[in-house]
Order: C-alpha cells, then sequence, then structure tokens
C-alpha cells in the first residue's frame, strides 16, 4: 500500500477512535440525564403524589432551597466516611498481605473473617453506642468495618494467585520469599486493589449514612430521618441525590489513582477492546 493510500485509512483509524473516546465521556452523563427526564415525565404523566413519589424538579428546588444545612451536613457526611475509608485501605491492604502471603494464615483466618462480614453492620451501631456514645465515632467505625472486607480479599488474592511456576523461578534465582511477594506479588495484586476501592468507597457511604441515621446528630443520614420525620420527600430524596454526587466524586478519584497506578493493566484491556472493535 502506497503513502498517499494510507494516510487516508490512519485518518479515518484517527477519527474512530476520537469517536469512541467521545462517546464513552458523554454516554454515562447522557444515560443519567435520560433517566431524571424518563423520572419526570412519568411522574406528571400518572400524577404521582409528591409524598410518595417526587419528581426530579421537585427534589432539585428542595434540595436548593435548603443548600446551606445540606452543604454543611455532607461535609460531615464526606469526612466521616473519608476517614474510615483510609483506615480501611490501610488496615486491608495489610491485612490483605498477611493472608495471601501464607496459606497457613489465610486457611486459619478466613473462616472467621467470613463470619464476621456476614453480620449486618446495623445490628453493630447500638454496640458502638454504648462504647463510644452519640456522635462521629461510630459512623467512622461502621464505614470502616464495611469498606475494609473487600480491599482484604481482593489483595489476599492477587498475592495467593501467583504462578507457582514464576515462585520457582525467582526462588530459584535466589529470591525469598518476601522478595518474590514485593516484586510480583503486590504488583499482580494491584489491579485488584483498586478494583476492590471502588466498590468499597461506595460500601463505605452506606456505613456512614446508616451509623447517621441511628447515632448521630449531624450527617446527610440525619438530615434525611429529620426530613422524612417531617414527611418532607423532597428533601429527603436530595439528601440521597447528594449522596450518589459524594459517592461518584469518590469513585473518579480512585478511578484516577488506578489508572495512574496500573496503567499497564488498562493499556492491555485497551487493546484488547480495540482489537475486539
Amino acid at each position: 500500500m502506497t503513502e498517499s493510500a494510507e494516510a487516508p485509512e490512519l485518518q479515518r483509524r484517527r477519527s474512530a477512535a476520537l469517536r469512541r473516546r467521545t462517546l464513552r465521556r458523554v454516554l454515562p452523563w447522557a444515560v443519567i440525564v435520560g433517566m431524571f427526564v424518563i423520572w419526570e415525565l412519568l411522574v406528571r404523566a400518572f400524577d404521582v403524589e409528591q409524598f410518595v413519589l417526587p419528581a426530579p424538579s421537585d427534589i432539585f428546588a428542595a434540595g436548593w432551597r435548603w443548600r446551606w444545612p445540606i452543604l454543611d451536613n455532607s461535609w460531615q457526611t464526606l469526612w466521616t466516611t473519608a476517614i474510615g475509608f483510609f483506615i480501611a485501605v490501610i488496615i486491608g491492604l495489610l491485612g490483605g498481605i498477611a493472608l495471601g502471603s501464607s496459606s497457613l494464615v489465610y486457611e486459619s483466618f478466613y473462616p472467621a473473617l467470613i463470619g464476621f462480614n456476614s453480620i449486618p453492620k446495623v445490628a453493630v451501631v447500638p454496640i458502638l453506642v454504648i462504647w463510644f456514645g452519640i456522635g462521629t465515632v461510630p459512623a467512622i467505625i461502621t464505614a470502616f468495618l464495611i469498606a475494609f472486607f473487600p480491599i482484604l480479599v481482593n489483595v489476599a488474592i492477587g498475592i495467593a494467585t501467583v504462578e507457582p511456576e514464576l515462585q520457582d523461578v525467582l526462588r530459584a534465582l535466589g529470591a525469598s520469599h518476601w522478595q518474590v511477594i514485593q516484586k510480583v506479588g503486590l504488583p499482580r495484586s494491584m489491579p485488584y486493589f483498586f478494583a476492590s476501592l471502588k466498590v468499597a468507597i461506595t460500601f463505605a457511604f452506606v456505613g456512614t449514612i446508616v451509623a447517621e441515621t441511628v447515632a448521630a446528630n449531624k450527617g446527610i443520614g440525619n438530615f434525611m430521618l429529620v426530613a422524612s420525620s417531617r414527611f418532607e420527600v423532597p428533601l429527603a430524596f436530595a439528601g440521597l441525590l447528594v449522596t450518589s454526587v459524594m459517592g461518584i466524586g469518590m469513585y473518579l478519584v480512585c478511578t484516577m489513582v488506578e489508572r495512574r497506578m496500573t496503567g499497564w493493566a488498562m493499556r492491555g484491556m485497551d487493546g484488547m477492546a480495540q482489537t475486539q472493535m
């Protein structure tokens, strides 16, 4: 193929790649907008009462009218969740390394961890109130308890599933057990780790909101509880909307860090997708 024939083909491929990237960026927002539009139309078409299911326009109006109390309470929820999530990341990462590096430790502690994770965290909140009182501490601990388990499990699996052949080669070259984990196990577990972060941050918000509805005098959970008790349903939905926005924001932060830290894995996935297309 001559250069004159290659140039249009190359330009066509670049244009197609640009369209795909633009579509990937625009489509999620288009889906969200479309959901709100359909929601608004259905509520108006069936004349649903506001206390049953408010329309998005009513929710946005209530959110704007109460914007300063919502911002104050959302800030409380955000930093409470961030602290619990940060503690979960540290303990989950260290615990995952300990579990994944030893089959004996893994088999000894994993059943106990499964049993602990099976306990509904909302049942733990009253106990935390007895220990620490009503306030921020029970919400932080609840966010941590819900968030740390997926991090722990994913890191442990990433390290424990290193290929035995690769371990044998490294040990034959004189690498110690810790060097195998450090040079191979940890890098291999990073995609698992960041995938678990994106799941754990949403769980952390759930834990914070649950604790705030039971054992707090401030935060979005408490704000929604008060709004519901006064039958201000649009305001309660506004609290839900703010919580989802905070969750999406933290999810995007985790995604950006993931792309920087595990770009090699992302490039491999992008290459496979382009080959299939």
